[in-house]
């Protein structure tokens, strides 16, 4: 009797340790995925739908909300503002970054601690204190109000992880592939394009998809700085208080989706930084 009690107490065990990562799994399945569901039904459904009670579990499939938000004034200019400052940001995080991490992970310097802590700890600057020098700095400067200034601004709050990502991974490749190289005749710079590069393009891929969503999705920055040339996001949060509530789910899903369909277009160098075979 003692022995069936022994045995199913762990079978008991681990069936509730099974409920239990389950019932996790789904509470963050639907955490994550019903308000991304709620926003396309209120997209997909009419101006009279979207403000009408109860809600429909089902979208109209009516475009009248997103046609209301192309033709909203300002808004093409603020998506286009969007667009250039992200890639921008993308662009100037990968330049600075990766050479960066590069450096960290293969060459022994003074003080290279301290430098890659000095790095991470530029993230530990709350942007609502540096906004006033900033704002100051960029009117002396007269890169105010522009898209270039901003995206400054968006490079340096990606630059930390650009640098922290590409330096573990070409950490994670052996320096003997450079030096099998050296041995065939190439320099430094042609044994990283052959040999380094193609390895290191995941994490490069991945450092980039950061970039371009920390600044799609940065708000704070983009409404202090800019005035005239506002991304989307400060757009919507100086509309805010006057926009009807269709213009505001229109706007949350134009947000959303960008980032999704870029990571879903990049997704096999993503499963490739992790070692996970594309399917």
């Amino acid at each position: 009797m003692s022995d069936a009690t022994d045995t199913a107490a762990p079978a008991d065990t681990r069936k509730a340790g099974r409920f239990v990562y389950v019932a996790s799994v789904v509470m963050l399945c639907a955490w994550v995925l019903v308000p991304l569901y709620f926003l396309l039904i209120n997209t997909l459904s009419s101006p009279e739908a979207v403000n009408a009670f109860p809600k429909a579990f089902i979208p109209e499939f009516d475009l009248g909300s997103l046609t209301f938000f192309a033709n909203f004034a300002g808004i093409l200019t603020a998506l286009k503002n969007s667009v250039l400052v992200a890639g921008l940001t993308m662009v100037m995080s990968i330049t600075i970054g990766a050479p960066a991490g590069y450096a960290l992970s293969r060459f022994e310097f003074p003080g290279k601690e301290l430098f890659r802590f000095l790095i991470l700890l530029t993230r530990a600057f709350p942007l609502p204190l540096l906004a006033l020098p900033l704002a100051v700095m960029f009117i002396r400067t007269g890169i105010d109000d522009t898209v270039f200034g901003l995206a400054l601004v968006h490079t340096t709050l990606a630059l930390p992880f650009s640098v922290l990502i590409t330096f573990s991974l070409f950490s994670g490749i052996p320096i003997e592939l450079e030096e099998a190289a050296w041995t065939l005749g190439c320099n430094r710079l042609t044994a990283f394009q052959k040999v380094v590069f193609p390895l290191i393009l995941p994490g490069i891929t991945a450092s980039a998809i950061f970039a371009f969503v920390i600044s799609w999705n940065e708000v704070f920055a983009a409404a202090v700085l800019t005035i005239e040339n506002r991304t989307l996001t400060a757009f919507l949060l100086q509309n805010l208080d006057t926009s009807p509530l269709h213009l505001k789910f229109a706007g949350g899903f134009i947000l959303v989706v960008p980032a999704l369909i870029f990571i879903f277009a990049v997704r096999k160098y993503l499963f490739a930084m992790w070692g996970i075979a594309n399917r």
